[in-house]
């Protein structure tokens, strides 16, 4: 069964991270191609943006790349200490490791910057969050990532997104390049989604 890793920053969006932990559930249980998930992050509790408080499954000195086959990045709140870990070394070395091995990495709104910052989107396409006058798209754009004005932005194995309301379509991505897109559609109809 192929696994993702979910990583958590503190002062994460709840609900960008939600999003992976149902899409891939739904597929644990009702896919043609189950997918599992573990929860990781450099603190052994989190407070997310709106002060939900959330414990990893796994400390980051148990993570391993190679244990993984893919990546997941929710974003967050800088005002809730969101690049504290987002932008700590061992973060983005994480990021590095996972890109070097060409497993995907899926990041919601500025879940982006991170990986902009890690140096794996230098002359790749991208987004992040568009408001702000684009300053977090500034931001990205100064780490080498060529910012494009899509709400989802795939190259190669990499998805980035600008906001919250990507979060479903982010994971669904993620899900149909580890699996198959019948798989995608057998947990979208369990999921009362309509096409």
């Amino acid at each position: 069964m192929k696994k993702v890793l979910l990583l958590l920053a503190q002062g994460f969006e709840a609900y960008e991270a939600s999003v992976f932990t149902d899409v891939i559930g739904w597929s644990r249980e009702v896919g043609f191609e189950p997918v599992d998930m573990r929860t990781t992050a450099l603190r052994s509790e989190l407070k997310c943006y709106w002060n939900l408080i959330a414990r990893p499954e796994i400390t980051f000195d148990q993570v391993k790349a190679d244990d993984f086959d893919a990546l997941a990045i929710p974003g967050g709140a800088e005002t809730a200490g969101f690049l504290e870990d987002a932008y700590d070394e061992r973060f983005l070395q994480l990021i590095r490791d996972f890109n070097r091995q060409g497993k995907p990495i899926a990041s919601i709104c500025v879940g982006a910057l991170p990986v902009a910052k890690s140096g794996v989107l230098k002359k790749r396409k991208a987004t992040t969050w568009d408001l702000n006058q684009g300053r977090r798209r500034e931001e990205i754009a100064g780490f080498g990532a060529i910012v494009q004005d899509q709400p989802i932005v795939i190259d190669k194995n990499i998805i980035t997104s600008t906001g919250p309301a990507t979060s479903l379509g982010v994971a669904f991505h993620l899900l149909e390049m580890l699996t198959s897109t019948e798989n995608v559609k057998r947990v979208k109809y369990d999921m009362r989604f309509n096409d």
